[in-house]
């Protein structure tokens, strides 16, 4: 059975551009998998528990020297890890918070991590995976704008997904998203209103597009 796996860490709900974009990558993807599976994890409604020295050294203690506390971290690592494994596809919703990605999302990256795992080997447990991240932005961070090079979480998580799990990674960047809520953006809105129509379209072509390969 093909499965997505679904992740939204905004804590804006309704309101959100990157909760919007993956629901049309994902209602797209089981447009063309009416048989599929979603597993979905809403970060910011759910949060995960920040990582801890018991949880992060848990995977480096052979399974049956783990203390009970031990046991009970690994198993949280463990089932986050498995939902990824299982899937086919990936999509995260990742919007821009403070110049880097939520808490939130960090703290579910920290406990899939898992070295000689998901990471830190050639051919990791994920490698190759499709994943697409919607990383949304309140302004832009263009070449040439006033806020160029302050975006730390494209750069980031380019790295973290592609380069320490070994996923096939892809970015859709809607921008502007504050144009309709901060009065000194009203001129931008036409510009906001053009990159978040352009991602939902990149949604629904990246989803197809992964279904059929």
């Amino acid at each position: 059975m093909p499965t997505l796996l679904h992740i939204d860490s905004s804590l804006n709900g309704d309101n959100s551009v990157s909760r919007e974009v993956t629901k049309t990558f994902r209602d797209a993807w089981l447009a063309q998998h009416p048989d599929g599976e979603v597993i979905y994890r809403d970060l910011s409604a759910q949060p995960l528990p920040h990582i801890d020295a018991v949880s992060y050294y848990a995977p480096n203690v052979p399974a049956e020297d783990r203390t009970p506390e031990q046991q009970a971290s690994y198993a949280l690592r463990d089932e986050l890890a498995k939902e990824l494994e299982a899937a086919d596809a990936v999509v995260i919703g990742a919007p821009l918070y403070n110049y880097t990605i939520p808490s939130s999302l960090k703290s579910w990256l920290d406990h899939v991590i898992i070295g000689g795992r998901t990471s830190q080997t050639e051919e990791t447990t994920v490698a190759g995976k499709p994943v697409t991240v919607v990383t949304s932005r309140g302004g832009s961070y263009a070449p040439g704008t006033p806020m160029e090079g302050n975006d730390f979480a494209q750069n980031y998580l380019q790295w973290v997904l592609g380069g320490s799990l070994r996923l096939d990674v892809n970015f859709i960047v809607p921008e502007l998203t504050l144009a309709r809520i901060v009065p000194a953006m009203s001129g931008l809105i036409e510009k906001a209103d053009a990159s978040r129509a352009e991602a939902h379209e990149q949604a629904r072509e990246r989803a197809k597009a992964l279904a059929a390969a």
